[in-house]
């Protein structure tokens, strides 16, 4: 997957998309990210990339002559361009599986309080939010949807099961991890998982998976079992059990 960002801080990136699982993505060709730096872009000699809104309010806006030079530049027309904002729909498993399907991506990082609203008719952008508060600009948002939508992508990560065991009880609340030792600070993990029962560890996994979600995200519990089919009879025990 090639993903072009479009930021005013390009440094804001390069910790991120430079190291760990990005990084060795990368390294495999399996993805290429490039930055671009808006500000390469104005035509101000004073390399302004921002003006006060027309009809008044607080803060700048970024204007739509540089941006629109940059999306140019990336060759933005035929792409799906992405549009970080507060006011897109929130970002979700189904938009990142869906976004990881596409083959390019080009993401605009607004700042200040936001961009002229021609910059986002004329590339016909898709505006995605990642949370209902608002940030200082676009690019951590960008690293959230970018981190999120490569992991979705065959080989980025070393091991194609953990994709599969995260997603093995979609729409639930990930269940306790433990490793060695054994026992730390009078504190023991659960014997099940010595046990060697395949079947009994995997039931416990989702048993935990329902309590976490049910104390922690009653909203996903409840959508949980308005859509939850296909369980098998001891899953369904477990379920019964915990609606009781």
């Amino acid at each position: 997957m090639k993903i072009d960002i479009l930021t005013l801080f390009p440094e804001m990136f390069t910790a991120v998309t430079e190291a760990s699982m990005l990084g060795r993505a990368a390294e495999k060709g399996l993805l290429d990210i490039t930055l671009t730096d808006i500000r390469d872009y104005t035509q101000d000699r004073h390399n302004r990339v921002d003006e006060c809104p027309f009809g008044g309010g607080a803060g700048m806006v970024m204007m739509p002559d540089p941006a629109f030079r940059a999306l140019s530049s990336v060759g933005a027309e035929n792409k799906h361009v992405i549009y970080m904002s507060p006011r897109g729909p929130v970002l979700d498993q189904k938009k990142i599986e869906e976004l990881s399907g596409e083959a390019e991506l080009v993401i605009l990082c607004g700042h200040y309080e936001g961009i002229d609203e021609r910059i986002i008719e004329k590339w016909d952008m898709e505006e995605i939010s990642i949370g209902d508060y608002i940030l200082t600009g676009g690019e951590p948002a960008a690293i959230v949807l970018i981190d999120a939508v490569a992991r979705m992508i065959p080989g980025v990560l070393g091991d194609s099961a953990s994709v599969m065991e995260e997603s093995i009880y979609s729409g639930l609340l990930e269940y306790p991890q433990y490793t060695r030792p054994r026992e730390y600070e009078d504190m023991a993990v659960p014997e099940v998982l010595f046990s060697g029962d395949h079947e009994k560890v995997r039931l416990w996994k989702f048993e935990k998976s329902l309590e976490l979600t049910k104390k922690r995200r009653p909203d996903l519990f409840r959508k949980f079992l308005e859509e939850a089919e296909g369980l098998t009879a001891a899953e369904k025990k477990i379920l019964e059990k915990l609606c009781t």
